[in-house]
């Protein structure tokens, strides 16, 4: 990242007390364009931000704002941030990336739908067969197992069919075969 101190327009160092928090220690402008920011209000935010949670969590070096950013570096509890002006660089960067994101956002909410729909041809398809084995086991026997492999099912979803078919009393329950279950119509 190539930058000059003249990007810099301003420092802060954000302490930390064990009764009241974060506070403002001191503050220092090197330019007017910090005076957009109330260091004295957003203090706890951006200690929070850059502090916040344990250990384990990540947490973020700077934080880019429309018209400057931040860059803090952490000492004891202290936190020293400093705010920059950022360069069309980074204007061009982050036009890019909404570029990037919103096709992203696209593809994404594609598959949402695609993935919808199969649940929805999941549920069809469930139907079709709950209609298929009662025409199938028409007049003959079959175990689960031989129409698990007709419909290419795993054997919790034929056990759920199977199972619902017999609850509306369109099939039932013939007679076992070693493990198997025999199925036939009522």
């Amino acid at each position: 990242m190539n930058f000059t101190e003249n990007e810099i327009i301003g420092a802060a160092l954000i302490g930390f007390d064990m009764i009241d928090g974060p506070f403002l220690k001191w503050k220092k402008d090197f330019s007017q364009a910090n005076k957009s920011v109330n260091l004295d209000d957003f203090a706890m935010n951006f200690y929070l931000a850059f502090r916040g949670g344990n250990e384990s969590v990540k947490k973020p070096r700077a934080i880019l704002y429309d018209k400057f950013y931040i860059v803090a570096f952490p000492k004891d509890l202290e936190l020293c941030c400093l705010f920059m002006k950022p360069k069309n660089l980074i204007d061009n960067n982050i036009k890019q990336l909404n570029k990037i994101a919103s096709r992203i956002i696209t593809e994404m909410e594609a598959n949402i739908e695609e993935d919808e729909n199969t649940v929805d041809s999941e549920e069809n398809t469930s139907d079709e067969i709950k209609r298929l084995i009662p025409n199938l086991l028409n007049g003959t026997k079959m175990t689960t197992p031989e129409l698990r492999r007709y419909f290419k099912l795993s054997n919790s979803q034929i056990w759920k069919i199977m199972l619902d078919l017999e609850n509306s009393k369109k099939i039932r329950r013939a007679e076992k075969k070693g493990r198997s279950i025999l199925w036939t119509t009522t």
